[in-house]
């Protein structure tokens, strides 16, 4: 197989008051655009996950491309971070431990 894919990392704060939904939102975003991989945290300290094979609660992909993190910005109600692959995986793990009791 060739190089690795650039991959981008995101972490985004979403600010409202809706319980059901997640307060932080983990991306791993390939070349394309799109999520191969996503964490979303929930107030309570819950946390879901997904990627192209598995999804845990009601987390999936986006079926589109992420928009740019200044786009994203734009928005009042979302704060972005780009954050790196250690913290990303740091996260990931943390999600699947929760996911399986371990």
């Amino acid at each position: 197989m060739g190089a690795e894919l650039a991959m981008i990392y995101m972490r985004v704060e979403w600010l409202h008051d809706e319980p059901g939904d997640p307060v932080l939102l983990f991306s791993e975003i390939g070349e394309d655009g799109y999520e191969t991989r996503k964490v979303e945290v929930f107030r309570d300290g819950a946390m879901t996950y997904a990627d192209e094979e598995s999804s845990t609660g009601q987390t999936w992909l986006g079926e589109a491309p992420v928009p740019p993190i200044e786009e994203i910005a734009a928005n009042t109600e979302f704060r972005p971070h780009a954050i790196t692959r250690d913290e990303f995986e740091e996260i990931w793990d943390r999600a699947h431990h929760a996911s399986t009791g371990e």
